[in-house]
């Protein structure tokens, strides 16, 4: 391989491995692990919670997985939605999860 070649890998691997922080307001470049709001309403009764399956993402590349909110609500028995969190926990941006958090009645 020409190191032509191989600069434009080397470029085009670390661009793949930090494009994912332009969109994390508060993003680590080693590790991540924070809950953040996404969104509340109205509804201040907040007397159960739910938590949703957790999407796994490797490399950017393969993502499994069910963490919406309807899936939170399920798992919570929320039929009226107060507000609704994500926690996530990243290695190296290679390794992504993620859970929704719901809370409600």
């Amino acid at each position: 391989m020409n190191t032509k070649m191989l600069s434009l890998a080397l470029l085009v691997a670390g661009a793949s491995i930090f494009a994912g922080c332009a969109s994390r307001p508060n993003a680590g470049l080693l590790y991540i692990n924070q809950q953040q709001p996404v969104v509340a309403t109205d509804n201040t009764a907040n007397t159960k919670t739910g938590v949703s399956k957790t999407c796994t993402s490797y490399f950017g590349l393969v993502a499994t997985g069910d963490c919406s909110i309807e899936n939170a609500k399920k798992n919570g028995g929320i039929s009226k939605v107060s507000t609704v969190d994500y926690k996530e926990t990243t290695f190296l941006n290679l390794i992504h999860s993620g859970q929704t958090i719901v809370t409600g009645e």
